[in-house]
Parts: C-alpha cells; structure tokens; sequence
C-alpha cells in the first residue's frame, strides 16, 4: 500500500467498530454511544459536530445496532449531505442516506405519487419566478426584475411557514416582517401564483415538502411504509428547520423517538427564510427523557478569538442567548484580534489590502484568508483596493461588483447620457457630476431613500447607491470632472477587477460564509447602520444581527480583524460609530446592559488618516439617549431622514429659502473651501447651507442649533455666517489664522 493511501487524502477505514470510536473527545464520544431514544446535541462552532454525528451513525452501523438502509441523515445543502455521505463512507458506514430535505421528499414523492394519486407526478417547476411574474400581470401589477425576485421568496417564506394566501397579510403584522411590497398585493399575486399552477398541473420546490406532508398525512398506509424503511433520523443545522420541514420530520417519526439533532441556537441567521431556532431551544419540553450533549471544544480558533466570541454572546438577550454555549479552545495561543478605526471607507480598503498583502507575504496563502461585510455591495472598494495591492481575489455568493446586472445596466445608461451631452434631457437641472448621475440612475431604481425589505430591491439599490458614492468621491478628488471622465473611471476599474483568479482572497458576506473557515478574517465595515444593519428594527432581529456578527468571528481560525471607518469618503464629517456589538469587548469601550460582559483582548489601531482614538462604549451604546421626535416645520409629519432633519421640513414642502443668500453663502464656502484646502462640504454642507438660508439666523444661539453647525464649527465659521446672514460685506482677510484648528 502507497504512503499516498494513508494521508489524509484517502484514511484508512477503521478496523472495527470500537475503532470508529479512536480520536473522539469525551463529549463526541457520548454522542457517537447515545444510539437510543431522542439526543439532542448543542454543538458550538468549531467543535466537530459532523465528525460527533457521522462517527456515531458508522459506530451504529459497524456495531451491528443500526442497518444502514435504515437510517436517514439530513441536512439542509447538497454540500453538506455531500460532506456527510463522504465521511460516512470512510468510516466504513455504506447504505446511509444522507440527503437534504427536499432531496428525500422528492425522492418519496415520486415513488408514492402513482399509488397515492394516480398517474405522473407534475412537472416541477425549474424556474417559478416567471409564474410569479405571470401572477402578477395577472393582477395588474408591473414588477421589475428584482422586485419578482422579492415576490418570490416572500412566496416561498409564506409557503415554508404554512401560510396561505388568505393568511399572509396578517402573518407579515404578526412576525413584525418587513414585507418588499404591499403585503394585501402580494396576498394576490401569491393566490394568483397557487390557481396558476394547479391550472397547469405543476408544483414548485415547497411543493415538493407540502405535498409529501400531506400524503403522508392522509395515507397512513403509505406513511407505515416509510416508517419501516427509516427507523432512525438525523438532523444537521436543527436551528435552521422551519415548520414545514418540522412538520414532515414528525410524520417520518411517528410516534417514535429514535432521533438525533444537531444545532446551535446562537448560528440562527436565516430566519427571514422561516427558519426559526424554537424547535431546537424546545426540544427537551418536547422530548422530557432525551439525552442531551453539549460539545464546546473547539478545534478550530485560538483562545485569543474563542474568548471575543464567546464576549459577544454573553451581551446577547433573548431566548436563543439563554442557550448560549461558552467554548473552551483547544488550540494554542495566537495573536490578539486587532481592532482598527479608519478616517473612511477607501482607506479602511487599503488598509486591510495592505494587511492582507503582508500575511501571504509571511506565508499565509491567499486561499486561507477572507474578507467578510454585512451586505454585498460592500464588496467594490475591496475588490479595487486589493487589485490595487496586486492580491488575487475571489467573490463568494456574489457576482464581482462590475458583473452585476444592476451595475451594468448603469454602465450603458451613462455612458449613452455621456455621449448625448447637453443633448439628454435627462441631464436638464442636474448640476455638478453627482447630480447628473443621480438623474440618469433614477431611470434604473435609485431613489435618495433606500426601499423597504431586504431582498434583491434593496441589494440592486445597494449597487446604484455604491455608484452615486463613487461619482460623489471622484468629483471630490477630480473637481471639474465630467460625466464622461466618470465613465472612463468606471471602465478602469472593471477592467482591472476581470483578471482571472485561481487562488485568492475570498470576498464574502457574511451570511454567505456560514460554514466555512479560513486561517486569517477579516470583518470590515463594522459601524451602526451596517452592523446591525440599519433596517433591524425590533429586538429579536437585532439579536439576529448579532450573532451573524459572532458567526464571522468563529470562521477564523488565527488571525482576526475587526475595523470600521469614521465616515464614507476622504474628508468626511467622521460622525459613525463603530458597532454596539463590540461595547465592553474592543479597547476603549464600556458595555452596557452587558450580563458579565468580557474584557477584550488586543489593541487598537488607527489605520492612516484617522483623528482621535476610539472613544468610550456611550457613542455606541446598545440603547443610545432618547429624544423627542423631529417635526417638520411646514406640515408637523415626524421626520426620519438626515437631510430633512437638518432643513426641519420634509423634501416636498414648500421652502421659503432666501435664494439669494443662499447663493452667498455657497461662494462663501467656496472660497473659504479654497483658502483651507478641503472640499466644500468640509466646510458645510449642502443641506446645511440651505437650512441657514431659510432660518437666517440673527445670533450664535440660533445658528449653532441648525444641523450640520455645532459648536466647532460655531467656532470656526460663525462670524462669518453670521455676518453674511445680515447682509454685511465680509473684509478681506475675515476668517484668515484658522487653516490649523
């Protein structure tokens, strides 16, 4: 036998059963002997629960207590059944299934569909958005591209949750879901959706789940049937199943009780696809004899992040943090996590580029190294700063910035309105690079307030909103700069993200990253509105937000960062803070309302071009001071958005600006811009400028209570604001000695 048989490319099969067992720690090694009754088993990130649950089916099956035919192991991807039909087989455990949920109902479906029905079982849909586009239609309701993908999925969550047309609205006001659209019209589209289908005498992959529930529900003869083939059940990832999925499990089992789960309440980051922990953090009410196993070693990350995870989850609330497990690593010490704040977003990008660059210089390979960020249109500064570096990259889960349809789109829309010039009457009123790509943008669904929901609407208007950042930044860096030079740019970049990438860098979000590790993580972008992200709104689905947030940290094996920019672009107003997530556990920050919070380790960095060191945890507290609401001067509606709130009124109410100073006072911020060196917003910004026009303001008092003023800028500024608010002429050298405060 070649050496090459006994790497680990190709392990020996165990000799005999009690050799399955060699290598288990004690915990794994309860779970492989716990073949009897219902056993639940908490595994912690990292701490072998495959190895625990595919070593205790082959020690059943090589002990001659379990028949492999009997078994049934499922998970919820082809990847991980894959994984798990591939260790079993090592183990020596052959005739397993190991299969997703919808794999071994379509599986059951077909074989019992003739007896149960009676003919072919339909055809299943491969593509269900173009009946939901249909449905639609038939409704009277034009959806784009996006919004059919959102139409989708709201379908499929309301189908997985056992909820039926009629039910939805009341479904979306229950669960507090933030619905894309209308939740009455989507109750339309998705009956609609249903009659379509019966009519054509199709079924959908939900379908697959309802119809193997419901004949196993109405045939109890075809129901014994199953049960004598599996007499034993596992379940991976159990705090991701949702009802239906449940609901089928218990129509397997019967009234028995030979069944395994594995699962970790604190990993639940899938909900608003309805998977829902309860069955897990419920399953010793349901099943009062079972024998539960905790495994909390783990194997995978250093004591170094294992004590920050575990920091994270003690400051969680909720019922899936009252099962929270503290894992114990067993590895060898390594580096602190580091913590590092930058001025902006581009040089928070370079600065991991550059980090990056120095771990594969010191031999860590670029394959073992990963970028993770809350949403994927974060992506695009990384993919440039790290082409920049000359790293190779690779996206997971999504499309490069630039391949993206949206992206695209955008691309030929404004390179036509470059072309056209003074000619498009798109460009009509649009003043300045940013406005004129926020005109042409607008025929593709960008709009100044972000949609609702938190599907493809909203990641396409991610994308858009990314472009209109960039036209903002490069006219900053290039004044003057035409619409055709914004296009040129854009070309460059895409052109230098296209090269082809073997080996490289994984660029991922972090929902995308579930069950993956690399050697070296790095979690950027980790500032409030981002992470949370800023449409969690209730409690439970900020506690969502947080363990995606612990997710992140437990895929690093060694090396792990944490950084977060003080503002979008170079020279911003550096008003963000760093995520409340990291309160009591970064250096410099204080937890509040944390339950024995934890000490972090490390230190903190400044990355280039940052001003002061990160504060104390009350700029980023978990329950930041209440104020009263903000009303609009003009109608008295509450007010949200920053900008309105600066003017005091809503966008569309009548202004009564003093045009005429407001003209004023942007030569004024014009020149004083000029004479300190620094774009004109540093100075104020538009909006600003335009809620002094219409205040006028008489005294200090009453200017340093607009929005955007403040008392440095009082400082710095406010004489001469004042000033030309009362129609004096400024004296030449008015403002001059300030270049250095």
């Amino acid at each position: 036998m070649t050496a090459a048989t006994h790497s680990t490319l190709f392990p020996q099969v165990p000799e005999s059963a009690d050799a399955v067992l060699d290598g288990l720690d004690p915990e794994q090694r309860e779970v492989a002997l716990a073949l009897a009754g219902p056993v639940c088993v908490l595994a912690g990130a990292g701490t072998g629960k495959t190895r625990a649950i595919t070593h205790r089916i082959a020690y059943g099956v090589r002990a001659g207590i379990l028949q492999p035919t009997t078994v049934l192991a499922v998970t919820f991807t082809n990847r991980a059944a894959g994984e798990m039909r591939g260790r079993l087989r090592q183990l020596g455990a052959t005739g397993v299934q190991a299969r997703t949920f919808h794999s071994a109902a379509l599986r059951q479906l077909q074989y019992f569909w003739p007896k149960a029905v009676g003919g072919a079982l339909p055809r299943l849909v491969e593509r269900k958005v173009q009946l939901v586009a249909e449905a639609a239609a038939r409704c009277g309701v034009r959806l784009d591209r996006n919004e059919l993908r959102d139409a989708t999925s709201e379908i499929e969550w309301a189908k997985v949750t056992q909820t039926v047309p009629a039910d939805y609205p009341a479904a979306v006001a229950k669960t507090q879901r933030d619905a894309p659209r209308d939740p009455a019209e989507l109750s339309q589209i998705y009956a609609m959706y249903e009659q379509l289908k019966r009519d054509r005498s199709v079924i959908d992959f939900e379908d697959v789940l309802l119809l193997t529930v419901g004949i196993l529900q109405d045939r109890h003869d075809i129901a014994e049937h199953v049960r004598t083939q599996y007499q034993h059940f596992v379940v991976d990832e159990y705090q991701d199943v949702s009802p239906l999925q449940q609901r089928l499990l218990d129509l397997w089992l019967g009234d028995r009780d030979n069944l395994c789960v594995v699962g970790d309440a604190s990993q639940t980051i899938y909900s608003f696809t309805g998977a829902t922990p309860d069955h897990l953090l419920n399953f010793r009410t349901r099943h009062p004899n079972a024998t539960v196993v905790k495994l909390v070693r783990d194997y995978r990350s250093t004591p170094q992040v294992v004590h920050l995870a575990n920091g994270l989850l003690r400051q969680a609330s909720g019922r899936a943090a009252e099962h929270r497990l503290e894992l114990v690593s067993q590895r060898e010490k390594g580096p602190e996590p580091s913590y590092t704040e930058y001025a902006d977003e581009p040089a928070e990008a370079e600065g991991t580029a550059r980090r990056i660059r120095d771990l594969i210089a010191a031999g860590v390979p670029a394959g073992e190294i990963a970028v993770l960020y809350r949403v994927n249109s974060q992506s695009e500064v990384y993919e440039q700063a790290l082409a920049d570096a000359g790293v190779p990259y690779q996206l997971r889960g999504a499309e490069r910035f630039f391949d993206r349809a949206e992206v695209r789109e955008a691309g030929v829309a404004l390179r036509g309105a470059a072309r056209a010039g003074g000619n498009d009457s798109l460009l009509d009123g649009a003043e300045g690079l940013p406005s004129e790509v926020r005109a042409v943008l607008s025929t593709k669904g960008w709009t100044s307030k972000p949609p609702n929901g938190s599907g493809a609407v909203r990641d396409r208007w991610e994308s858009l909103a990314a472009l209109v950042r960039l036209a903002e930044d490069f006219e900053q860096a290039k004044p003057g700069a035409t619409l055709s030079d914004l296009v040129a740019e854009l070309d460059e970049r895409a052109a230098a993200q296209h090269a082809p990438t073997v080996q490289g860098v994984t660029l991922a979000s972090l929902h995308s990253a579930k069950g993956l590790e690399w050697d070296a993580a790095f979690l950027v972008g980790l500032t409030e509105g981002m992470m949370p992200i800023a449409y969690a709104k209730t409690d439970e689905q900020v506690e969502e937000e947080r363990r995606l947030l612990y997710v992140g940290v437990t895929r690093a094996r060694f090396h792990l960062s944490l950084s977060w920019a003080l503002s979008r672009s170079p020279g911003g107003r550096g008003g963000r803070r760093p995520t409340r997530f990291l309160n009591g556990l970064r250096p410099g920050s204080t937890a509040f309302g944390a339950r024995g919070g934890a000490g972090g380790g490390g230190g903190i960095d400044r990355g280039t071009g940052t001003g002061t060191a990160t504060g104390s945890g009350g700029s980023g507290a978990a329950r930041p001071r209440r104020r009263g609401p903000v009303l609009c001067r003009v109608c008295g509606k509450t007010l949200t958005e920053a900008g309105e709130m600066k003017l005091m009124r809503c966008e569309d109410c009548p202004s009564d600006m003093d045009e005429g100073l407001y003209e004023r006072l942007r030569q004024w911020r014009a020149d004083r811009a000029k004479e300190i060196g620094q774009p004109a917003y540093c100075v104020f910004t538009d909006k600003t400028l335009m809620a002094i026009a219409e205040a006028v303001p008489d005294t200090e008092g009453e200017l340093v209570v607009i929005a955007g003023v403040g008392n440095r800028k009082l400082t710095r500024f406010g004489a001469d604001v004042l000033a030309i608010c009362a129609g004096r002429t400024l004296e030449p050298e008015s403002g001059a000695g300030d270049d250095d405060m």
